[in-house]
């Protein structure tokens, strides 16, 4: 089975075109979504995305929305624990295949993380 873990030096989530994500308001509050809108960069990363070292720079004090947590995708998603494992996997294949493409070296590494190689 499958265990999701965040890989290093991807930063697909950081990523943050709204465009691509139509429903923010959906599963944002209302002061969350003006925080995620406030953290995009004009190059629609995340501003606090270090694109040189690939990692953010605030990890520790990062918005709850950034985090896969079980509270934080049952507050948003209404993911229950049990559920979170393989909605995460999935939220990131997505994001890694979009920004980088399902073939990348990230998609290879994200997938060798979880335990399944490609």
């Amino acid at each position: 089975m499958a265990t999701w873990q965040c890989v290093k030096n991807c930063g697909a989530c950081c990523q943050l075109d709204p465009g691509d994500r139509p429903d923010l308001p959906e599963y944002l509050a209302p002061e969350e979504l003006a925080l995620y809108l406030s953290l995009i960069g004009e190059d629609g990363w995340c501003i606090h995305f270090d694109q040189n070292a690939r990692e953010c720079q605030i990890y520790d004090d990062r918005p709850s929305f950034c985090c896969v947590r079980p509270d934080t995708f049952s507050r948003m998603f209404g993911i229950e624990p049990e559920e979170l494992n393989d909605f995460a996997i999935e939220c990131c294949r997505e994001q890694i295949e979009g920004v980088y493409g399902d073939r990348s070296l990230e998609s290879i590494r994200f997938e060798q993380a979880i335990g399944l190689t490609l």
